[in-house]
C-alpha cells in the first residue's frame, strides 16, 4: 500500500475516510478514542498543506437523514482535538458539502454530514452505490484511507471511491495492518488469544482459524456458557446459544487435536438477574444453579487466566470477559487487562467492547502495545479474510 509520503498533498484537497462512528448520549460522546485515532493522520495533512475533506459514518440511519446520528458534536470535539476551526457540512454530497469544501484555504480541515444519510454509501447495487462514489470522489483530487474499523465493508466511501482517485493508507490503517502481519506472520510464541464477548457466532470463523495458529485459547465472556455446555455441564439461565453447540463440540476436538490448550472458566459470578445491583455468588463453573446466570469469570478464573498469559510473548484480546458495564461484574475484564499490561509481551487490544472496557475501566492505554480501533475488521483479518477496504489500497 502507498502510505502518506507518496502522496504530494500541498494545496490539493485530500478526502480522508476516517472511522468517527462513536457512541453519543444526545450530543454528547460518551468515548473520543476513535475521534483521537484519526487526529494524527488528518494533522499530518493539514501541516503539509492540504485542503482536508474528512467523511465518516455515525451509527446506522440507514440511508435516511436523522438528526440523532449527525456528526455535528464530531466535528466540534475533531476541532478541540485539533487545536483549529473544522468547518461542517450539513450534507454529504449537496450544496452544503460543495460549498464548504470549495472555501477551503490550505492547511483547513472540513467535516462531511454522516455518509450513511445517503443510500448509496451502503448499496449492495454496484451502479448505485458507484454513483454516489463518484459524487463523493468528485469533493477532492486525492483519497487517504484511515478507517480502519470500517474496511471490512464493501461501502463507496470505503471501497469505490478509491478506484477513483490516486490513494494511499493513513497512518492509522498503515499501523493496523502492521499489527495484524505481527499476529498472523512470523509471531512470536507461545502465542495466547483470548476471546470473550456474547456470542460464539460472532466469532466462528476466527476461531476456526486460530485454532491453526495459537498455542493457547482462553475464551470467557458470554461465550463461554456454550463452551461449558458442550462439555456437557449444567449453566442454569447464563446465556446460551444452542444452535452453536455441534459446531463448539468441533472446536474442542480439533484444539485436542492440534495440541492447543484450550482454557474455560472454573469459576463464575452467577447472579439471580441481568442488573447491576443483582444478587450473585461465586460458583463452580461445571455447577451453575438452575435459576441464576452467569455474568462474570470469577476470581480462580481470573488467576487461571493470569497464570497462562504469564509466559505468553504474543497475546490478541477481544472480548470482555464479563458484564464490564455493571461495576459489580467487570473484575473479570479488569483482571485480564491487568495481566496483559503486566506482561512483557506484544499484547493487542482487539477493537470493539474490549477497548471500551479498557477506557471506561480507567485502565493506561499505554499499557497495551496496540489497541486496535477496528472489532470487526480485526476479528476478519484474523479469520483470513480479503477486506474491501485494504484491497482498494493496495491496487
Amino acid at each position: 500500500m502507498r502510505t502518506l509520503d507518496d502522496l504530494d498533498v500541498k494545496g490539493r484537497r485530500v478526502l480522508v475516510r476516517a472511522d468517527l462512528n462513536v457512541p453519543l448520549d444526545g450530543e454528547t460522546i460518551t468515548d473520543d478514542g476513535r475521534i483521537r485515532a484519526s487526529v494524527p493522520t488528518i494533522r499530518t495533512l493539514v501541516d503539509r498543506g492540504a485542503k482536508v475533506v474528512v467523511c465518516a459514518h455515525l451509527g446506522r440511519p440507514k440511508g435516511q437523514v436523522d438528526p440523532k446520528y449527525s456528526l455535528g458534536p464530531v466535528a466540534a470535539r475533531l476541532g478541540e482535538l485539533l487545536g483549529r476551526d473544522v468547518a461542517f457540512a450539513t450534507d454529504v454530497v449537496g450544496d452544503s458539502a460543495r460549498s464548504t469544501v470549495e472555501a477551503l484555504q490550505d492547511g483547513q480541515v472540513a467535516l462531511l454530514e454522516n455518509l450513511r444519510y445517503e443510500p448509496g454509501e451502503e448499496s449492495k447495487d454496484d451502479a448505485v452505490r458507484g454513483e454516489f462514489a463518484a459524487k463523493l470522489a468528485g469533493l477532492a483530487e486525492l483519497y487517504v484511507g484511515d478507517g480502519f474499523g470500517a474496511v471490512h465493508r464493501k461501502h463507496a466511501s470505503v471501497y469505490d471511491v478509491p478506484r477513483l482517485l490516486p490513494h494511499a493508507a493513513g497512518g492509522l490503517v498503515e499501523a493496523e495492518v502492521g499489527v495484524l502481519r505481527k499476529l498472523t506472520e512470523d509471531t512470536e510464541r507461545p502465542y495466547v488469544v483470548v476471546l470473550g464477548g456474547a456470542k460464539v457466532s460472532d466469532k466462528l470463523g476466527v476461531i476456526a482459524n486460530l485454532l491453526t495458529k495459537v498455542d493457547r485459547l482462553l475464551i470467557g465472556g458470554g461465550m463461554a456458557y456454550t463452551f461449558l455446555k458442550a462439555q456437557g455441564h449444567e449453566v442454569g439461565r447464563s446465556l446460551l446459544q444452542e444452535d452453536q453447540l455441534d459446531q463448539v463440540r468441533g472446536f474442542l476436538e480439533e484444539a485436542g487435536r492440534r495440541g492447543v490448550e484450550l482454557v474455560l472458566p472454573v469459576d463464575v459470578l452467577a447472579a439471580t438477574g441481568f442488573a447491576a445491583d443483582a444478587e450473585h455468588d461465586v460458583v463452580e463453573a461445571t455447577a451453575i444453579p438452575a435459576d441464576r446466570e452467569g455474568l462474570d469469570i470469577g476470581p480462580k478464573t481470573r488467576e487461571l487466566f493470569a497464570a497462562k498469559l504469564a509466559d505468553a510473548k504474543t497475546v490478541f484480546w477481544n472480548g470482555p470477559m464479563g458484564v464490564f458495564e455493571f461495576d459489580a461484574f467487570s473484575g473479570g475484564t479488569r483482571a485480564v487487562a491487568e495481566a496483559l499490561i503486566g506482561s512483557d509481551a506484544f499484547t493487542v487490544v482487539g477493537g470493539g467492547d474490549s477497548a471500551a472496557a479498557v477506557r471506561r475501566l480507567g485502565l493506561p492505554e499505554d499499557g497495551f502495545s496496540h489497541i486496535s480501533t477496528g472489532g470487526g475488521a480485526s476479528l476478519e483479518y484474523l479469520e483470513g479474510k480479503t477486506l474491501p477496504g485494504l484491497a482498494a489500497l493496495e491496487d
